[in-house]
């Protein structure tokens, strides 16, 4: 789907503040109610918003260490098992395939070290797992949850 700048407009505003009223939407774009409602139902519709959410700290969750595991794999680059225990494990936030030295990157969020170790000691008992690259993040300078939205049309 194609956005113009007034979708821009409503998707910098929801992206500031998810929880914005209609009305007070329809105030800071300068659009009626009902085409305001309109707009966010198309974008909605079409999937260009995927969700509203809550993004919670993950220290004040009690989760204080917050680590990237690289893995390189041998062979079949996405085995169900190993897919199955990435999308089921409370700790993995994300879990990409990538190009280069790597097959995936993954970002976890765990309570403590014990926990952060039991999930790269199941890692490297994957068939097909040839090397685990871990860092532990110690602080972010920026982390963006979405894309700055641009007009298309």
């Amino acid at each position: 789907m194609a956005i113009d700048v007034i979708d821009e407009k409503l998707l910098k505003v929801l992206q500031e503040n998810g929880r914005i009223s209609i009305s007070e939407l329809s105030k800071r774009i300068n659009l009626s109610l009902s085409a305001v409602s309109e707009r966010l139902k198309k974008l909605e519709s079409s999937g260009v918003i995927q969700q509203y959410t809550a993004i919670l700290d993950p220290g004040k969750m009690g989760k204080n260490i917050i680590a990237i595991i690289m893995i390189a794999m041998n062979g079949d680059p996405a085995p169900n098992d190993f897919v199955r225990y990435m999308n089921s494990n409370e700790c993995i936030m994300s879990c990409s395939r990538v190009t280069g030295g790597y097959d995936y990157i993954v970002k976890i969020c765990s309570d403590n070290q014990k926990t952060f170790q039991g999930i790269l000691d199941d890692i490297k008992k994957f068939k097909g797992v040839v090397t685990v690259h871990s860092m532990v993040l110690l602080g972010d300078i920026k982390i963006r949850y979405s894309v700055p939205p641009l007009a298309t049309k």
